[in-house]
């Protein structure tokens, strides 16, 4: 009887410890899915066009050789109708223009690697470029001239200029005219550098934005050298952007869309060309 007794005291005490430990190893469980924290999210990175107005500034990449587009006046100020136009979009986007001088060649490298945020320099939009590149609307449109020194009598066309010495900036489009109608390059810094090779007869020919030179030939008027042939097709300018900066782009746009609806861009262009080059 004892034994019965002694027997089911311990059977019952078995029982107990087991079911405390049952009870304890779940609460613990319970207690450890309780206390672990929900993942953090990944804080939301700003697009473009948030980080600009965020810091207040619209960082812009240009040559300031290049007149009437983007050069230094006589008291060294930057200015031209580049200029111009983009402080224009930048004032209706709220924010300070900050510009970034760089010659042309070395341009789309500091857009590459976020030197600034667009590049304002009459970049011609066109396929290859858009392929790896996002443009604004067009806001001016021009033409290519061919251009020679004033002694030269044998060339009067873009047929004429095969096996000849043109001076261009290497990755220009107006390079590409050249390059198709078989001239040899001679690479430039920009445009002034291009008509003093042309002045000095270091170069035969260069070909040019046919804007650039009618303001040029306005402000030197003496300079030996003259405008032979013009280029057919008509070139479309736009702000550059990198890849991907979508709301950056469509401020712009929006900007200048309201610039045309109210008068604006047609005033800044009229004041630098005598004329509407913005269509």
């Amino acid at each position: 009887m004892k034994k019965r007794l002694f027997t089911a005291i311990v059977s019952t005490l078995v029982f107990a410890l087991a079911g405390c430990g049952t009870a304890t190893t779940s609460q613990s469980h319970d207690n450890h899915q309780a206390s672990t924290p929900a993942p953090a999210e990944a804080p939301k990175e700003k697009n473009l066009l948030d980080k600009v107005k965020a810091d207040g500034k619209l960082l812009i990449g240009t040559e300031g050789t290049y007149a009437p587009f983007t050069f230094h006046d006589t008291s060294g100020k930057l200015t031209g109708y580049d200029v111009e136009v983009v402080t224009e979009v930048a004032k209706r986007m709220g924010v300070e223009p900050v510009f970034q001088e760089t010659q042309w060649d070395a341009i789309f490298a500091g857009l590459d690697s976020k030197r600034f945020d667009v590049i304002a320099n009459q970049v011609g939009i066109r396929p290859d470029r858009q392929e790896k590149y996002d443009f604004s609307k067009a806001y001016t449109v021009s033409t290519a001239v061919l251009v020679t020194h004033k002694d030269n009598t044998t060339v009067k066309g873009f047929e004429d200029i095969k096996g000849l010495k043109a001076g261009q900036t290497l990755t220009s489009n107006l390079t590409d005219i050249a390059k198709k109608n078989g001239a040899e390059i001679v690479g430039v810094e920009g445009f002034n550098q291009a008509i003093d090779l042309l002045v000095s007869k270091r170069v035969d020919i260069t070909i040019n934005d046919g804007l650039s030179l009618l303001d040029f030939l306005k402000q030197k008027p003496d300079t030996p050298i003259k405008i032979v042939a013009k280029d057919p097709n008509v070139a479309e300018n736009g702000f550059m952007f990198r890849k991907g900066n979508t709301e950056l782009v469509e401020a712009f746009n929006s900007a200048l869309d309201e610039m045309k609806k109210d008068g604006t861009l047609k005033k800044i262009s009229e004041k630098w060309f005598g004329a509407d080059v913005s269509q």
